[in-house]
């Protein structure tokens, strides 16, 4: 056990100091009122990973008045791209432009609004969110994000009407790795059992917690991967809507993985020394109350049947925490071996 306690306090050793974590846009978990105006029909057509849009967001200070900000937006992502109404989007604003507003600091950032238009899409937002600020939860090495409350005017909208959508900022890859003053690795493979362990596997419980099978260190499929210090590698998971936690109606399971529905949770971690999985179980355990916290925290922005549904597969996990057979039989024998 001492060992495993060594390396989690090798990487607290390698975190900056608060202050210097502090970031004006994400300092607060207040939701952030900002207003959009533009074609979603036309920023699809137009705009790439290589090329933008010049627009306008709109947005709220602290004492409640409207300032207007000059960025360059475009769209990005793959699945949602293709198969949602409302695009993933990236934010790009130049320096001059930023300085002096919450966004002072942030060249770029990623922004997540609902998938489609029905009833409950902003539920589904939240829950996603959730997934984030889970994970904050878990490990200071994590994307920060901020809420956003989204008056949107889409052009295409021939009745010219306003909808209120629910969304959220993330911060940009770059930001990450200079706020740990490390660098994104790319272009490489690196195994997981190569990253540092108790890293790794506190990564691999989380995903367990949120029923996630749809990502891949090794492949960075829905990964970063962040190096700190001299040598040590670490995930950095993003993009959590294919979750059993999150589970919208667009939902896919991977052929890859042997369940039929996100919901089925199924531990895709590899296998590591049993004294080093029971360290983190117990860690996972100490943490169930600031976890619930966080859940409650977020449950206002979804409707009853989400708080129910939420309430209920996060207490799944506990259970099976909690209960030696299950963990036994859905974790430490489900581990995936090998290091192929």
């Amino acid at each position: 056990m001492k060992k495993y306690l060594i390396s989690a306090l090798y990487l607290f050793f390698l975190l900056p100091s608060f202050s210097s974590l502090a970031q004006d846009l994400f300092s607060s978990q207040e939701a952030l009122p900002v207003r959009m105006k533009f074609s979603v029909k036309e920023l699809k057509k137009t705009t790439n990973d290589s090329t933008y849009s010049d627009q306008v967001l709109w947005y709220q200070d602290e004492k409640g008045n409207w300032d207007s900000l000059e960025v360059e937006l475009r769209t990005r992502g793959n699945f949602r791209l293709d198969n949602c109404y409302y695009p993933p989007l990236r934010l790009k604003i130049k320096k001059k432009k930023r300085e002096g507003t919450p966004f002072q600091g942030h060249k770029h950032l990623k922004v997540v609004l609902p998938c489609t238009k029905v009833k409950n899409a902003n539920g589904y937002v939240a829950k996603e969110l959730l997934c984030y600020k889970l994970y904050e939860q878990v490990t200071p090495y994590s994307f920060q994000t901020r809420m956003i409350q989204v008056e949107m005017e889409n052009l295409d909208d021939k009745k010219g009407e306003k909808e209120q959508l629910l969304g959220f900022l993330i911060e940009d890859d770059d930001k990450i790795a200079d706020r740990f003053g490390g660098e994104i690795v790319k272009d490489v493979k690196i195994h997981p059992n190569f990253m540092l362990d108790t890293a790794s596997l506190r990564h691999d419980f989380f995903q367990f917690l949120i029923g996630n099978t749809d990502f891949s260190s090794m492949f960075r499929h829905n990964e970063k991967i962040l190096k700190v210090g001299e040598n040590a590698v670490l995930p950095l998971p993003y993009d959590f809507d294919m979750t059993g936690l999150v589970n919208p109606p667009y939902a896919q399971v991977s052929n890859l993985v042997d369940i039929e529905h996100v919901t089925d949770r199924l531990y895709r971690g590899y296998c590591r020394d049993p004294e080093l999985m029971e360290y983190m179980r117990q860690e996972f355990l100490d943490k169930e109350d600031q976890i619930w916290q966080v859940v409650q925290n977020m449950s206002v922005y979804m409707d009853e049947s989400d708080q129910k549904s939420c309430t209920r597969f996060i207490g799944d996990f506990f259970r099976i925490m909690k209960d030696d057979f299950q963990f036994q039989r859905m974790v430490m024998k489900a581990c995936l071996t090998g290091t192929s």
